[in-house]
């Protein structure tokens, strides 16, 4: 008995585990700093830009519309840089390149600043943000 396809992906979206699939941006301004964002929800309160996508969205797409909804600032989305996994929290995380291309900043709920920072003088950051930062500055 051959099954329709429509119900196949139903039932595997039923019963498979799930994932959150994030996006994380570096983007560079024309000095080749880091834009971060101070975030007001994290321990550590500057980290890169990102958020979670929409169902049906494109990860590009998606880092493009969070930056904008979080800041106003309009990036252009290069190219994918790595894809890393948290298994304990059940998240895929796309990291990507880019360069602003415009907007205003203007703060919200979750970012109440922002910068663009030389790499010897970031803010702390988590380390697994500072290892994708480096990896960035030495191919670009």
């Amino acid at each position: 008995m051959i099954i329709p396809k429509n119900i196949q992906l139903f039932a595997m979206r039923l019963l498979e585990d799930k994932f959150l699939v994030g996006v994380t941006g570096i983007i560079l301004n024309e000095q080749k700093e880091i834009l971060l964002f101070k975030h007001t929800y994290r321990s550590h309160a500057w980290s890169l830009p990102g958020g979670y996508l929409k169902k049906g969205e494109h990860p590009r797409e998606g880092l493009e519309r969070e930056i904008k909804e979080e800041s106003g600032l309009v990036v252009s989305v290069d190219e994918n840089l790595k894809i890393r996994t948290d298994r304990d929290t059940a998240r895929l995380d796309i990291c990507y390149t880019g360069v602003l291309i415009g907007g205003d900043f203007t703060p919200t709920i979750e970012v109440s600043e922002y910068g663009f920072f030389a790499m010897d003088k970031l803010p702390l950051l988590r380390q697994n943000q500072v290892f994708l930062i480096n990896d960035v500055l030495l191919h670009h």
